[in-house]
Protein backbone atom coordinates (compact mmCIF):
# COMPACT_ATOMS: atom_id res chain seq x y z
CA UNK A 1 0.00 0.00 0.00
CA UNK A 2 1.03 4.18 -0.66
CA UNK A 3 2.28 5.65 2.47
CA UNK A 4 -0.16 8.27 3.32
CA UNK A 5 -0.21 11.19 6.20
CA UNK A 6 -0.04 10.40 9.23
CA UNK A 7 1.63 6.88 8.41
CA UNK A 8 4.90 6.30 10.75
CA UNK A 9 7.69 6.65 8.22
CA UNK A 10 9.21 3.50 7.45
CA UNK A 11 12.36 2.98 9.35
CA UNK A 12 15.64 1.87 7.20
CA UNK A 13 19.53 1.40 7.50
CA UNK A 14 21.37 3.06 4.21
CA UNK A 15 24.79 4.06 3.41
CA UNK A 16 25.11 7.80 2.29
CA UNK A 17 27.67 10.51 1.35
CA UNK A 18 28.40 10.69 5.36
CA UNK A 19 28.41 7.33 6.31
CA UNK A 20 25.76 4.48 7.24
CA UNK A 21 22.61 5.76 8.93
CA UNK A 22 19.31 4.17 10.74
CA UNK A 23 17.35 6.80 9.23
CA UNK A 24 15.14 7.24 12.68
CA UNK A 25 17.79 7.40 14.86
CA UNK A 26 19.22 10.40 12.27
CA UNK A 27 15.86 12.10 12.61
CA UNK A 28 16.38 12.10 16.24
CA UNK A 29 13.88 14.38 18.10
CA UNK A 30 13.80 17.10 15.35
CA UNK A 31 12.03 17.10 12.23
CA UNK A 32 13.32 16.16 8.82
CA UNK A 33 13.12 16.53 4.70
CA UNK A 34 13.61 13.05 2.89
CA UNK A 35 13.95 13.84 -0.91
CA UNK A 36 14.14 12.06 -3.88
CA UNK A 37 16.22 13.05 -7.68
CA UNK A 38 15.92 10.71 -10.71
CA UNK A 39 19.75 10.86 -11.43
CA UNK A 40 23.45 11.99 -10.44
CA UNK A 41 24.57 14.29 -13.47
CA UNK A 42 21.68 15.87 -14.98
CA UNK A 43 20.72 18.89 -15.71
CA UNK A 44 17.65 19.71 -13.76
CA UNK A 45 18.47 17.57 -10.34
CA UNK A 46 21.94 19.68 -10.19
CA UNK A 47 19.99 22.70 -10.09
CA UNK A 48 17.69 21.01 -7.36
CA UNK A 49 20.78 19.90 -5.18
CA UNK A 50 22.58 23.09 -5.23
CA UNK A 51 18.92 24.75 -4.45
CA UNK A 52 18.51 22.73 -1.23
CA UNK A 53 22.23 23.31 -0.37
CA UNK A 54 21.58 27.02 -0.58
CA UNK A 55 19.01 27.01 1.94
CA UNK A 56 20.25 23.85 4.35
CA UNK A 57 21.25 26.85 6.76
CA UNK A 58 17.41 27.76 7.02
CA UNK A 59 16.43 23.72 7.62
CA UNK A 60 18.87 24.09 10.61
CA UNK A 61 17.68 27.07 11.88
CA UNK A 62 14.22 25.24 11.79
CA UNK A 63 15.57 22.27 13.71
CA UNK A 64 15.21 20.18 9.99
CA UNK A 65 17.33 17.55 9.01
CA UNK A 66 17.38 17.32 5.18
CA UNK A 67 18.42 14.06 3.08
CA UNK A 68 18.87 13.39 -0.10
CA UNK A 69 18.95 10.26 -2.45
CA UNK A 70 18.42 8.53 -5.91
CA UNK A 71 19.35 4.93 -7.31
CA UNK A 72 22.93 6.29 -8.02
CA UNK A 73 25.41 4.53 -5.41
CA UNK A 74 27.35 7.10 -2.93
CA UNK A 75 30.21 7.30 -5.29
CA UNK A 76 28.61 8.80 -8.08
CA UNK A 77 26.97 11.14 -5.41
CA UNK A 78 30.64 12.36 -4.19
CA UNK A 79 31.68 13.11 -7.56
CA UNK A 80 28.75 14.99 -8.51
CA UNK A 81 28.89 17.23 -5.57
CA UNK A 82 32.04 18.46 -7.13
CA UNK A 83 30.22 19.53 -9.92
CA UNK A 84 27.02 21.17 -8.02
CA UNK A 85 29.26 23.49 -6.15
CA UNK A 86 31.22 24.15 -9.43
CA UNK A 87 27.73 25.22 -11.06
CA UNK A 88 24.89 26.12 -8.48
CA UNK A 89 27.87 28.12 -5.92
CA UNK A 90 26.80 26.11 -2.85
CA UNK A 91 28.77 23.09 -1.21
CA UNK A 92 26.68 19.71 -0.30
CA UNK A 93 26.54 19.61 3.87
CA UNK A 94 24.00 17.21 4.04
CA UNK A 95 24.10 13.19 3.27
CA UNK A 96 23.04 11.91 -0.17
CA UNK A 97 21.70 8.04 0.39
CA UNK A 98 22.70 5.88 -2.50
CA UNK A 99 20.07 3.46 -3.49
CA UNK A 100 21.29 1.29 -6.10
CA UNK A 101 19.65 -1.96 -5.48
CA UNK A 102 16.07 0.42 -4.81
CA UNK A 103 15.17 -0.92 -1.74
CA UNK A 104 14.05 2.60 0.08
CA UNK A 105 13.00 3.61 -2.99
CA UNK A 106 10.48 0.72 -3.23
CA UNK A 107 9.96 1.14 0.54
CA UNK A 108 8.40 5.21 -0.13
CA UNK A 109 6.99 4.12 -3.55
CA UNK A 110 9.41 6.69 -4.78
CA UNK A 111 9.15 4.96 -8.48
CA UNK A 112 7.30 5.49 -11.56
CA UNK A 113 4.60 3.17 -12.48
CA UNK A 114 7.09 2.13 -15.36
CA UNK A 115 9.92 1.34 -13.52
CA UNK A 116 12.02 -1.91 -14.01
CA UNK A 117 13.18 -4.39 -11.36
CA UNK A 118 16.74 -3.12 -11.32
CA UNK A 119 19.28 0.35 -12.14
CA UNK A 120 20.55 -1.62 -14.33
CA UNK A 121 20.23 0.39 -17.94
CA UNK A 122 18.07 2.95 -16.22
CA UNK A 123 17.90 6.67 -17.63
CA UNK A 124 16.19 9.62 -16.08
CA UNK A 125 13.02 8.96 -17.37
CA UNK A 126 12.24 5.39 -16.52
CA UNK A 127 13.59 3.24 -13.36
CA UNK A 128 14.56 6.17 -11.74
CA UNK A 129 12.84 7.46 -8.48
CA UNK A 130 10.72 10.59 -9.30
CA UNK A 131 11.01 13.92 -7.97
CA UNK A 132 9.69 12.56 -4.00
CA UNK A 133 9.30 14.65 -0.77
CA UNK A 134 8.41 13.88 2.24
CA UNK A 135 8.35 15.74 5.89
CA UNK A 136 8.77 13.58 8.58
CA UNK A 137 8.00 15.31 12.35
CA UNK A 138 9.79 14.19 15.64
CA UNK A 139 7.03 11.46 15.92
CA UNK A 140 8.71 9.84 13.17
CA UNK A 141 5.20 10.52 11.16
CA UNK A 142 4.68 11.72 7.66
CA UNK A 143 3.50 15.15 7.38
CA UNK A 144 3.48 15.52 3.69
CA UNK A 145 4.50 14.07 0.81
CA UNK A 146 4.51 15.33 -2.49
CA UNK A 147 5.75 14.21 -6.26
CA UNK A 148 6.68 15.94 -9.65
CA UNK A 149 7.39 14.87 -12.87
CA UNK A 150 10.82 14.16 -14.04
CA UNK A 151 10.85 17.31 -16.06
CA UNK A 152 10.19 19.90 -13.09
CA UNK A 153 12.31 21.28 -10.76
CA UNK A 154 10.73 21.73 -7.11
CA UNK A 155 10.56 24.63 -5.46
CA UNK A 156 12.02 24.23 -2.06
CA UNK A 157 11.16 27.55 -0.11
CA UNK A 158 7.93 26.28 -0.94
CA UNK A 159 8.89 23.05 1.30
CA UNK A 160 10.26 25.18 4.10
CA UNK A 161 6.94 27.44 4.33
CA UNK A 162 5.06 24.15 4.71
CA UNK A 163 7.65 23.17 7.15
CA UNK A 164 7.01 26.52 9.07
CA UNK A 165 3.14 26.38 8.77
CA UNK A 166 3.42 22.81 10.16
CA UNK A 167 5.72 23.52 12.96
CA UNK A 168 3.70 26.85 14.17
CA UNK A 169 0.16 24.70 13.81
CA UNK A 170 2.10 22.03 16.56
CA UNK A 171 3.12 24.99 18.84
CA UNK A 172 0.48 27.26 18.65
CA UNK A 173 -3.04 25.35 17.55
CA UNK A 174 -3.40 27.63 14.37
CA UNK A 175 -3.44 26.45 10.77
CA UNK A 176 -2.41 29.03 7.80
CA UNK A 177 -4.55 30.16 5.17
CA UNK A 178 -3.81 29.85 1.25
CA UNK A 179 -0.23 31.57 0.04
CA UNK A 180 0.51 32.45 3.46
CA UNK A 181 4.12 33.47 4.20
CA UNK A 182 5.99 33.45 7.60
CA UNK A 183 4.71 36.56 9.26
CA UNK A 184 0.94 36.97 8.24
CA UNK A 185 -2.30 36.24 10.07
CA UNK A 186 -3.32 32.81 10.65
CA UNK A 187 -6.30 30.90 11.55
CA UNK A 188 -7.38 30.13 15.26
CA UNK A 189 -8.40 25.95 14.43
CA UNK A 190 -11.87 25.24 14.45
CA UNK A 191 -11.29 22.97 17.04
CA UNK A 192 -9.98 25.57 19.68
CA UNK A 193 -13.22 26.99 21.46
CA UNK A 194 -13.38 30.93 21.96
CA UNK A 195 -13.44 30.25 25.98
CA UNK A 196 -9.62 28.86 24.98
CA UNK A 197 -9.01 31.35 22.31
CA UNK A 198 -9.57 34.12 24.64
CA UNK A 199 -7.36 33.06 27.16
CA UNK A 200 -4.45 32.87 23.95
CA UNK A 201 -5.49 35.98 22.92
CA UNK A 202 -6.13 38.71 24.64
CA UNK A 203 -6.46 41.09 22.17
CA UNK A 204 -9.12 39.03 20.25
CA UNK A 205 -9.44 37.97 16.84
CA UNK A 206 -11.15 39.13 13.91
CA UNK A 207 -14.44 36.74 12.95
CA UNK A 208 -14.93 36.73 9.11
CA UNK A 209 -17.57 33.50 10.20
CA UNK A 210 -17.75 31.67 12.96
CA UNK A 211 -15.52 29.13 11.97
CA UNK A 212 -12.42 31.29 10.27
CA UNK A 213 -11.04 33.15 13.05
CA UNK A 214 -8.16 35.36 12.40
CA UNK A 215 -5.44 36.57 14.56
CA UNK A 216 -1.67 37.86 13.93
CA UNK A 217 0.74 35.34 13.52
CA UNK A 218 1.84 34.00 17.67
CA UNK A 219 5.80 34.08 18.30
Amino acid sequence: MSLRINDIAPDFTAETTQGTIHFHEWIGDGWAVLFSHPKDFTPVCTTELGSVAGLYPEFQKRHCKVIGLSVDPVSSHGKWAVDIEETQGHRVDYPMIGDPELKIAKLYDMLPADAGASSEGRTAANNATVRTVFIIGPDKRIKLQLSYPMSTGRNFPEILRVLDSMQLTAKHKVATPANWQQGEDVIILPSVSDEEAREKYADGWKTVKPYLRIVPQPQ
